[in-house]
């Protein structure tokens, strides 16, 4: 297999980060704040952190998976949204969901079941509409 990088849906790929980034501000800043927080075992009126890791570095990480996905969906000729929705439930499902769970189960991780869920949906909400608009912008 190889990847055509100029056969990408580009425009798709920028819009998907633009919104799926969107919603991950949305999602842990405005929507689910008070239950973040207490999955991570933090007051619920913690200021939130100016440093720029933690802005920049998930961008770059939802980047990356938005590029992947991408480059899956073309490598595995998706184009419909039929096609499109059991890959939805495998990668967000197999991967994103599962992946956040396992992280989530550590020693230093106080809620590992409740942040698992909240950040597992998360991605799993994100996932769908990132293939959603690669497929609309194909």
């Amino acid at each position: 297999m190889s990847i055509t990088l100029s056969n990408l849906p580009w425009l798709g790929i920028a819009l998907a980060f633009v919104l799926s980034s969107a919603l991950g501000a949305a999602w842990f800043t405005a929507l689910f704040r008070k239950q973040y927080l207490f999955t991570l075992g933090r007051p619920a009126n913690e200021p939130q952190s100016k440093d720029p890791i933690y802005f920049v570095g998930p961008m770059i990480c939802n980047f990356l998976v938005i590029l992947t996905t991408a480059i899956l969906m073309q490598w595995l000729n998706i184009t419909t949204y039929g096609a499109a929705f059991p890959f939805e439930l495998l990668v967000g499902l197999g991967y994103l969901v599962t992946n956040t769970m396992n992280i989530a189960i550590n020693p230093n991780m106080p809620r590992p079941i409740a942040y698992g869920v909240l950040t597992g949906a998360y991605h799993m909400v994100a996932m769908v509409l990132v293939c959603t608009v690669l497929v609309a912008l194909k």
